[in-house]
């Protein structure tokens, strides 16, 4: 585990990063059932698989990087790596997704609880253009059980990301 991440308070970060990007607002709900999954995220939340945020730790030549994208949607590793390369030193050519064995020991996020925000420095971020269709979208909050909502445009600007098209197949 990285130094300074206690992975038991995987919400607490992500509350303190909502709340230091200016999103005191949101709440964050913790539920007894699940959201691993994007089916179980939108049936406990009661919205389309399309608005659950999906959230993927990439390396994208070797750094590590955000990927956020519409719940069903895949990912293109090519096109993010090209979309991310601005934001990085390398060229931005080979990008692939992060064992979560190395997210869990690099963050204290385990799958089904990665978040968009909560992280100890700001990770080059990526945003699917899909996002942008949705007028809000519904992120984890660091566990398999907490989550909450957000304005694609509000992630963009907390993020400090980049939009992008990197939608696998499209």
């Amino acid at each position: 585990m990285s130094e300074n991440i206690d992975p038991r308070d995987a919400v607490g970060r992500v509350r303190t990063a909502l709340d230091e990007g200016g999103a005191d607002d949101i709440a964050i709900r913790v539920v007894e059932g699940s959201i691993f999954t994007v089916e179980d995220a939108a049936a406990t939340v009661g919205v389309p698989p399309e608005d659950i945020l999906k959230s993927l730790i990439f390396l994208v030549d070797g750094e590590p990087c955000l990927v956020l994208m519409c719940g069903p949607n895949r990912v293109d590793s090519k096109a993010a790596a090209r979309a991310l390369s601005p934001l990085l030193q390398g060229s931005g050519r080979r990008g692939r997704m992060m064992p979560p064995e190395e997210v869990y020991q690099r963050y204290g996020f385990r799958v089904g609880g990665v978040p968009p925000v909560g992280y100890p420095t700001r990770l080059p971020t990526v945003l699917d253009e899909d996002l942008f269709a949705r007028d809000v979208v519904w992120a984890a909050a660091g566990t398999d059980h907490a989550f909450f909502p957000i304005e694609p445009e509000r992630l963009l600007n907390m993020t400090g990301g980049l939009r992008a098209r990197v939608k696998a197949g499209g």
